[in-house]
């Protein structure tokens, strides 16, 4: 029987392509071998031959973290310690002494204890400067020293502490530490109820769930979900808290990856809780990953209006791959995509500017939700409804990475106190003493204005006459005098953050919450939509 012309050119194309992708793959391996070959041989030597004594352990540490840096962010060596970190953390239980902890070479401080756990029984106070657990002082101890605050139940721990430059002792007895998903859910009005979900860890769904149903049960005809300040965790959890509100079998995230394994479809797997009742979902400048797929799906698929500012743009996806010893790669393998089609990412890693940090997205490509209406993607999730003390900028970032707002509220707290909630103001004098301490601390914030226009100066001083050196200088100090006025221009968002701060310091996170309700202006803008059906109806459609 003679072969169609069709089945004749088809064979050999089909046998190009096997070799082609074949070759390719031997000459990756060999590429790898290699170089693994090469690394293997310089370690070994250099452990034996360099003049004085190394660490093999800290030399390969060092490797490989370098080596990691050159990628994304995301992607992370974990050795035995990190991977137990990492179970807790996405398990949403630990025992320990109950408090958020930021951790620097000589000390860990009290970011935040939690209300009636074993930091909070002992007395620690946001601020404090813990230098010596047990016999080990922080500053001789090279790993993560706050997992020796971690232990069995009703173990005891030993800390010295530093408060407002005093030095303290403590023991705290150690429990169980439950990590709530759903930290607080309340109902605003008679008709709207206010669910937080704060991570997505194994609790995500179940715990949002409850809320909701609960809230339904007091009356609810209306959900306001907020995901602000929600750095995300586990796709499934998000796919599962969508499902609450859409229906089965709906397609929630796609990720596509150059291994054909990982390029998946994400769809919804249960029956919805309900499917019509209106909803606003709150996000700003730290909802990320997770907390993108859901904002971004239920967008997409005109289920939510979103409320805020514009998300923090994390469109990657990774996956924990064993190694040896106990030890994991967790790596970067996928990016996400929305209902749409739009993948979120904002920064390009694989594009890098002058100095080295990874390139903005600014090109956004334009995509439909099911009803029609325009999105875009690259830039983090955009909400249908912006709130203004929401926005972030680069002053606002300083400030909280800079821990002046903290160290202010921590300041605030000593010299003020309130016996109620309803009893708490910030008022304008004391935003008048925020901006006097900026000066006490030396805050020095350099935009990126000003870091090009002394960079130019320094490097072209030889070649300029005094008249353009002049103007430069008078340039200088115009845009610091912008700086100083941004303060002013900028007094709602750093008021926002400063209040929260200070909050928690004397009512928990609880209180902020309960203040919240009735002053976030997020929440007030949520409730009046929710309360409009027909502006609600038409921002949807």
């Amino acid at each position: 029987m003679k072969k169609s012309t069709k089945t004749r050119f088809l064979i050999p194309i089909f046998a190009l392509g096997v070799l082609f992708t074949t070759t390719a793959f031997k000459s990756d391996f060999f590429e790898i071998a290699k170089q693994i070959e090469i690394f293997t041989t310089l370690f070994k030597e250099l452990n034996m031959n360099y003049v004085d004594e190394t660490n093999p352990a800290e030399l390969m540490d060092v490797a490989i973290k370098n080596m990691l840096n050159g990628l994304d962010p995301y992607t992370k060596f974990l050795n035995e310690q990190d991977v137990e970190e990492y179970k807790i953390k996405n398990a949403g239980e630990y025992s320990g002494i109950g408090a958020l902890v930021r951790s620097y070479i000589d000390k860990l401080v009290i970011v935040e204890p939690y209300k009636d756990y074993p930091a909070d029984k002992a007395g620690l106070k946001a601020g404090d400067e813990i230098t010596q657990i047990g016999d080990i002082k922080v500053a001789d101890f090279d790993d993560n020293a706050s997992e020796l605050l971690k232990g069995a139940n009703n173990s005891t721990v030993d800390i010295t502490f530093v408060r407002r430059g005093k030095s303290q002792r403590a023991t705290i007895k150690r429990e169980g530490v439950e990590v709530d998903a759903v930290p607080y859910s309340q109902m605003v009005d008679e008709k709207t109820g206010y669910i937080v979900l704060s991570r997505f860890n194994r609790k995500a769904s179940g715990q949002t769930k409850e809320a909701l149903i609960s809230l339904k049960e007091k009356g609810a005809e209306r959900i306001i979900l907020d995901l602000r300040g929600n750095p995300g965790g586990l796709l499934s959890e998000a796919i599962n808290v969508c499902n609450l509100f859409v229906p089965k079998g709906e397609l929630i995230v796609t990720t596509k990856s150059k291994v054909k394994k990982f390029n998946k479809e994400y769809r919804t797997k249960n029956q919805p809780v309900d499917l019509d009742i209106p909803l606003v979902v709150l996000v700003n400048g730290s909802s990320a990953s997770a907390s993108e797929i859901v904002s971004g799906g239920l967008q997409d698929l005109d289920r939510a209006v979103i409320i805020g500012a514009r998300s923090f743009g994390k469109g990657l996806v990774q996956r924990p791959l064993k190694l040896t010893y106990g030890t994991q790669l967790k790596v970067t393998i996928s990016r996400y995509y929305t209902p749409s089609g739009r993948c979120i990412q904002s920064l390009d890693y694989w594009n890098r500017d002058g100095d080295g940090n990874a390139v903005r997205n600014t090109n956004f490509k334009q995509f439909k939700t099911k009803n029609g209406r325009t999105v875009e993607d690259g830039g983090g999730v955009m909400p249908d409804v912006e709130i203004n003390s929401l926005q972030s900028n680069a002053l606002t970032k300083a400030l909280v990475n800079e821990n002046i707002i903290f160290d202010f509220a921590t300041d605030f707290y000593y010299n003020h106190s309130f016996s109620s909630l309803e009893e708490f103001t910030f008022t304008k004098a004391d935003y008048t003493a925020f901006k006097a301490h900026l000066e006490t601390k030396g805050f020095d914030f350099k935009t990126k204005t000003e870091k090009l226009l002394e960079t130019a100066l320094n490097e072209d001083e030889s070649l300029l006459g005094k008249n353009v050196q002049d103007s430069y200088k008078n340039l200088v100090l115009a845009v610091n005098k912008e700086k100083i006025a941004a303060l002013d221009t900028y007094e709602d968002q750093i008021k926002k953050q400063l209040t929260d701060e200070i909050i928690k310091r004397y009512f928990y996170r609880q209180g902020l919450y309960d203040y919240a309700i009735t002053h976030d202006d997020a929440i007030k803008t949520a409730v009046e939509l929710l309360g409009n059906a027909q502006r609600y109806k038409q921002i949807l459609e």
